[in-house]
């Protein structure tokens, strides 16, 4: 069977593209080669992620540029079926002149889907041409598919970071990466009462909020989530060339987060329901960042003194009447306005913690 440059490409190399950007460039650049005239072209994929129900990559002819658009999910999805290809489909057809042609690749609603636009209509040999490259790209875009769906799932319970540190290193035990980063713990005041006193699903939507405003403030100003402890929060800003970056994001973050817990308290009165008070804390140090756990069960996580010290901080809010408070390894490289709170000696910790925190309001 004589194959052309592009479906042995296909058969051959294209399960190897490290990513649906690159598969769809090095697809539009060989169909071009071998005679089918492109502006641009569209993949959509389905994916398995928290809020974002497709990813669309599009790609123009002209420079070889390719740029993602994102479909995010409706309340209640579930299912991958809302795969539409609309995005690629209303970017094709403001490109060229032609009309789009789409391919569902693969069996199955919510497969991939492969869009082309040219500077003209396909004539029929020409789109016969763009059918077969789809029947031959279904094997490649089930690797890639795959590939993606790991990476999303690993990064809806992990995060960024550490996902790509778990699909890169091996899946066992090691001595980890020792890192920089400013740490921060939080954690709701009360919820032991709460959770006795408020039926399952009210808790769980109570969780959700408080995990959404401070979850949410961390990951804007490009900090991760570690780990949700009970209705506790760990999370690092991990420091790059300028520790001073690190710590303004995550003083900025806890100001955001405390912003988005008074909108949330205004709602849960109106719904009649009781406030939400939490504590957080700051601080920067060395963390060993790695897998952790039994022989044939693992976690990714930070340990080392650094984590045990914020914990013990975020534990001083309460009895000093604050909602957050600053080591002074944070307090030192920050811009940010503080107000010292004396000396304090926290349980587990051998020398007594200079403590700062953020003017009221």
């Amino acid at each position: 069977m004589q194959l052309s440059p592009t479906l042995t490409w296909l058969v051959d190399a294209a399960s190897a593209s490290p990513g649906a950007d690159r598969f769809l460039a090095e697809l539009g650049t060989r169909l071009i080669a071998d005679g089918v005239p492109l502006a641009g072209g569209a993949l959509t994929l389905a994916v398995p992620h928290p809020i974002i129900a497709r990813r669309t990559w599009l790609w123009r002819a002209g420079n070889g540029e390719v740029i993602e658009a994102v479909g995010f999910a409706p309340a209640g999805f579930a299912s991958a079926g809302h795969s539409s290809g609309d995005a690629g489909r209303s970017w094709l057809a403001g490109l060229a002149g032609g009309a789009v042609h789409e391919d569902s690749v693969g069996a199955g609603e919510g497969g991939p889907l492969l869009g082309w636009i040219g500077p003209r209509r396909f004539t029929e040999a020409e789109a016969g041409r763009l059918r077969e490259a789809a029947r031959f790209a279904a094997a490649p875009l089930a690797t890639l598919s795959a590939r993606a769906t790991l990476s999303a799932a690993l990064e809806a319970y992990l995060g960024r970071r550490s996902a790509a540190r778990v699909l890169a290193g091996p899946l066992r035990r090691e001595v980890g990466e020792t890192i920089r980063a400013v740490l921060l713990y939080a954690d709701l005041r009360s919820f032991t009462a709460l959770s006795e006193a408020q039926p399952a699903a009210a808790v769980i939507e109570a969780l959700g909020g408080w995990f959404d405003c401070i979850g949410g403030a961390v990951h804007a100003f490009g900090g991760e989530v570690l780990k949700f402890i009970g209705d506790g929060v760990l999370a690092i800003f991990p420091v790059g060339e300028k520790p001073r970056d690190a710590c303004d994001a995550a003083v900025r973050a806890v100001a955001s987060a405390k912003a988005g817990m008074a909108h949330l308290d205004v709602e849960r009165r109106g719904q009649g329901l009781p406030s939400l008070s939490f504590g957080v804390a700051l601080h920067l140090g060395e963390i060993l960042w790695g897998n952790v756990g039994a022989a044939d069960r693992l976690d990714f996580t930070a340990i080392g003194p650094a984590v045990n010290l914020v914990s013990r901080l975020e534990g001083l809010c309460r009895p000093l009447g604050r909602t957050v408070l600053i080591s002074a390894a944070v307090a030192a490289e920050t811009t940010a306005t503080l107000v010292p709170m004396g000396t304090h000696a926290l349980r587990g910790i051998e020398a007594p913690c200079v403590v700062y925190t953020v003017p009221d309001n």
